[in-house]
């Protein structure tokens, strides 16, 4: 039996860097990272020397995907060590100014693709295992003009909370990423230049290698939620001690809308 570590949206971002640091924090016999971007996933493979890599072009929106992600591991008799969901994307824009297209492949890939994962390398996890999902400071309020992408990440949150205590009795830990703005092609992605993007107050912008770290160490620790960083600290304290409402009139005056 081989051991395996699974890490989804590796193409770039802090999904790229948990595949670039996996080998520093768990022991495998093989790295699997998954993205749509061959390409992309090529050349991160060639800067893990060392390493036995696979690289798997898929698009996590389809269905398809686990039911082949499936059978290999079944094929290869492997034992998934490590679980990083890491895919998924946001826009900075008012809910009518979304595709519904657009929409729903968020929720495929930012929802369902964490939890189609989740069910797929669970039968093949062990005492010891873990997962790491990224959700969103987000996740904690809702967001005017990032509605969807907090509304999915506020999912990401609970179903890994109540996995976390589902599966301790077995030894297998689940930690939430709640990471604050980060140095990451997401910002690009959520605020293209041919969109009409609404957010431009970024009062922090978070380096992703600082955020990875916490996130394998409270990974290891077993906790259940992690966050990097005293302003996301910071405000996590005042969506405990403020209404939403008034944290949703403040957001939307920092971002200059009425």
């Amino acid at each position: 039996m081989k051991t395996v570590a699974v890490i989804t949206g590796a193409s770039s971002g802090m999904g790229a860097r948990f595949a670039l640091t996996a080998a520093d924090h768990v022991k495998f016999d093989e790295l699997w990272i998954i993205a749509r971007r061959e390409d992309r996933l090529l050349a991160l493979s060639e800067q893990l020397p060392g390493q036995t890599v696979r690289t798997l072009p898929m698009d996590l929106s389809q269905q398809d995907c686990f039911q082949t992600l499936a059978k290999m591991l079944m094929e290869e008799e492997a034992q998934v060590v490590l679980l990083v969901n890491a895919a998924g994307f946001g826009k900075f824009q008012a809910v009518t100014e979304v595709a519904c297209e657009v929409a729903n492949q968020m929720l495929d890939l930012n929802c369902k693709a964490v939890m189609n994962m989740c069910y797929t390398c669970l039968p093949f996890m062990k005492r010891g295992s873990r997962i790491l999902n990224i959700a969103s400071v987000a996740a904690f309020l809702p967001v005017p003009y990032v509605a969807e992408y907090a509304a999915t990440k506020a999912f990401v949150l609970s179903f890994s909370r109540g996995l976390w205590k589902e599966l301790r009795p077995q030894g297998i830990s689940v930690t939430a990423l709640c990471p604050y703005w980060t140095k990451t092609e997401f910002i690009d992605v959520a605020s293209a230049q041919s969109e009409k993007s609404r957010v431009h107050y970024f009062n922090a912008m978070y380096d992703p290698v600082d955020v990875v770290d916490r996130g394998w160490r409270d990974l290891l620790r077993g906790r259940d939620i992690s966050t990097y960083g005293f302003i996301a600290r910071a405000q996590l304290l005042f969506i405990k001690l403020l209404p939403h409402r008034c944290l949703m009139s403040i957001w939307c005056k920092l971002q200059g809308i009425k």
